[in-house]
């Protein structure tokens, strides 16, 4: 009912802006009498070329107004439609239960708590860039980075002619920070195999002996505690040993990183999603146990999210060209990165070092370290969350390609959060919020997120301090403590645009001073070592004291 309303309000403004464009035009347009065709059945070019500029002006006066309505009715549309999808996919069961409680305990209704079980719908979609692509105005942004990119390879061309007397066409910032790609490579296929053999192994074995255990709780429990064991001892620490023993290079250590969250990630969302199903069957007492397949849990450790499902939407076909030219554009955010760090960065904080720690070097160490800083937030984005996750989607036929959504728009800290990185938020929100709102009820909202906010900190911080090789907490406290606050600060009541210029602008100055502190820690480490370190030395910031070593 709630999409019908939608398409009927939609046709009803649109049909009376019609009415009252047409209205405004009969009482400034010429007469009919004089646009018809003269007696002699010739075409007067004057009449037709008024004919044709009312029409222009006409459709210009409809063309915002149905613009702004499309914009703001659409998302609800396919909201309220995914919505009733969804009710009908659980069951007649759950919309029964709930039309019994509206009639007998009203009162108790609202107590209930949603089975957490039921989370996420996957749908058949594009991602949201490749749609405006479509449209020239958005595609000729895209345009003006690539020529941005150029501008940046000719100026370090011709200042290395100008400097050297000939070209160099040396990369020697990429070829040190993704050194040791052998070790990158075993490290990667013990994860992936562990992941996908202890894991399947374990729960396949307690879903097995699960209904026939005299004691399933403390059956359960010590499959939990070998779960755990693998999650932290093999995912966990053992990924980061070999990072820290073989001292791999900042790139190389981020791919064993993300990779070891990713299949922490993918793993406890293949036994979460499927333990309540097993639960379910042993109280119904089915013959039958479901425990996915191999190939389905193998699927899951590849496809483009972090929430499994047996199945998902499929794409007929394969675009191996498309493919091609994602992964084309990934290997072109690398050397876009490069060049700004060799153009904007490199020669910012070599020089720094010259200076002692002061508050007018942080300053301007800030300002100007928001440009590259910005720069380098679109191409991780562009890079990661379309390029990369659309190639692997594309050549796994899988068909839900919203991995973001339009997170430039946001009027809130709140918003920007869900449209960001969905993929990440959606394991946050079933996984963490929901299920801790499940466990203590929903009136401890704020506590639910400030636990989300606080896991997210700690990962976010615990990856930059491996792959950097120092503990400098500024992300955390920038995430943990000014995002959490701008969280409920700018909440969705905010619609006004001035509050996404708010958002841009703190946005900036976030991603600037991120970059600046790191760089300069980076650096300070670089250009005064210590002889013997202590513990102490990996976790005291460097730059502050580094004028001394001098």
């Amino acid at each position: 009912m709630m999409v019908g309303e939608e398409k009927t309000s939609l046709r009803k403004r649109l049909s009376k802006s019609r009415e009252n464009s047409e209205e405004r035009q009969d009482q400034r347009s010429p007469s009919k009498e004089s646009l018809e065709t003269p007696s002699n059945g010739r075409i007067n070019l004057k009449q037709l070329m008024a004919k044709k500029i009312q029409l222009t002006a006409e459709a210009e006066e409809l063309k915002p107004f149905f613009m702004k309505e499309v914009g703001s009715h659409f998302d609800d549309f396919v909201t309220n439609l995914i919505e009733k999808s969804a009710s009908l996919d659980n069951g007649g069961c759950a919309i029964t239960s709930f039309s019994v409680l509206e009639g007998e305990n009203n009162h108790r209704a609202k107590d209930l708590r949603a089975p957490p079980e039921h989370g996420k719908i996957f749908v058949l979609r594009q991602s949201l860039l490749d749609e405006l692509f479509e449209v020239d105005h958005i595609r000729t942004i895209y345009h003006m980075f690539i020529a941005l990119l150029i501008l940046f390879i000719l100026s370090t061309l011709v200042v290395d002619y100008i400097d050297e007397g000939r070209l160099v066409l040396e990369f020697n910032l990429l070829s040190y920070a993704f050194g040791k790609l052998p070790i990158v490579m075993w490290t990667w296929w013990t994860m992936f195999l562990s992941t996908l053999l202890v894991p399947y192994f374990l729960f396949q074995r307690w879903a097995s002996g699960y209904s026939k255990s005299s004691h399933p709780v403390v059956y359960s429990l010590f499959h939990c505690f070998l779960f755990t064991v693998f999650q932290i001892g093999v995912l966990g620490l053992g990924p980061t040993y070999v990072v820290l023993a073989y001292t791999l290079p900042p790139a190389s250590r981020c791919i064993v990183i993300l990779e070891q969250i990713r299949f922490i990630m993918k793993s406890y969302s293949f036994v979460r999603e499927n333990v309540p199903r097993v639960i379910n069957s042993a109280k119904e007492k089915s013959k039958t146990i479901p425990v996915p397949t191999v190939n389905q849990y193998l699927y899951f450790l590849f496809a483009p999210t972090l929430i499994y499902r047996d199945n998902y939407p499929r794409t007929p076909t394969v675009r191996w060209g498309y493919v091609a030219v994602q992964f084309l554009q990934v290997f072109g955010c690398f050397f876009y990165v490069y060049y700004i760090f060799e153009r904007l960065c490199a020669p910012l904080f070599r020089n720094i070092k010259q200076e002692p720690f002061s508050a007018r070097v942080l300053v301007l160490c800030v300002f100007n370290s928001i440009l590259p800083g910005v720069l380098i937030l679109f191409l991780m984005f562009f890079a990661f969350l379309h390029c990369w996750l659309n190639a692997f989607a594309e050549m796994l036929r899988f068909g839900d390609r919203m991995f973001y959504k339009d997170w430039w728009n946001s009027t809130s800290y709140s918003n920007y959060y869900r449209t960001w990185n969905v993929v990440v938020h959606d394991w946050l929100y079933y996984y963490a919020y929901k299920d801790f709102l499940w466990f203590f009820t929903k009136r401890f909202k704020w506590a639910a997120m400030l636990a989300v906010f606080a896991v997210s900190a700690i990962v976010h911080e615990y990856a930059l301090a491996v792959c950097l090789s120092f503990f400098y907490p500024v992300l955390f406290v920038l995430f943990m403590f000014f995002g959490m606050a701008f969280n409920f600060i700018v909440n969705d009541s905010r619609k006004r645009p001035i509050w996404n210029v708010m958002m841009w602008t703190s946005l900036f100055a976030g991603h600037g001073v991120i970059l600046c502190f790191y760089s300069q820690e980076w650096y300070a480490r670089q250009h005064c070592p210590l002889k013997n370190p202590t513990f102490l030395d990996y976790i005291r910031p460097r730059s502050w004291t580094c004028r001394y070593v001098f």
